[in-house]
């Protein structure tokens, strides 16, 4: 499945996810895919990306999801930057709905389970970012480095 597909999926469950043990088993179905994307990444995504996609791939996960991890069906990236921006924002929501749940608990296996689970969103997201700062870089320096478009007077393409 793609994985702009599967990202849609987990925001999906996170934002259907009512109890405190639902919301931490989707931090880490959340966490497991950003793993299979980096993975993913580090194999055949740009080379530019590659370290932090290995990074990305080895971030601890998947010790609260309940049942198989919705990563394995990831078969295709598609866009990298639209996957990755989506990646993003999932994070996001899962980092949010993790303080939220430890916030709220008196458990004190349930609130170190999150702690680690908001810090594993963290730096998943940090590599994220990082790789989407190296994405935008990749298409200024392309654009900058295109000869000249004689119809427009500048570099780029031309209309459309």
């Amino acid at each position: 499945m793609e994985a702009e597909r599967l990202i849609a999926t987990g925001r999906h469950a996170l934002a259907e996810s009512r109890v405190a043990l639902d919301i931490v088993a989707e931090a880490w179905q959340a966490q497991t895919l950003a793993q299979a994307i980096g993975s993913h990444l580090a194999l055949c995504g740009p080379m530019e990306l590659r370290s932090e996609a290995r990074g990305l791939s080895e971030i601890g996960g998947g010790r609260g999801a309940v049942g198989p991890p919705r990563a394995a069906q990831l078969t295709t990236l598609g866009d990298v930057r639209a996957a990755l921006t989506a990646l993003g924002a999932l994070l996001g929501e899962v980092g949010i709905a993790l303080v939220g749940v430890a916030c709220a608990t008196d458990e004190e296996g349930l609130y170190w389970q999150c702690i680690e689970a908001i810090d594993a969103a963290d730096e998943a997201g940090d590599r994220v970012r990082a790789m989407l700062r190296r994405l935008a870089i990749r298409e200024r320096e392309r654009e900058r480095d295109r000869p000249p478009d004689p119809a427009r007077g500048r570099a780029g393409p031309g209309p459309r």
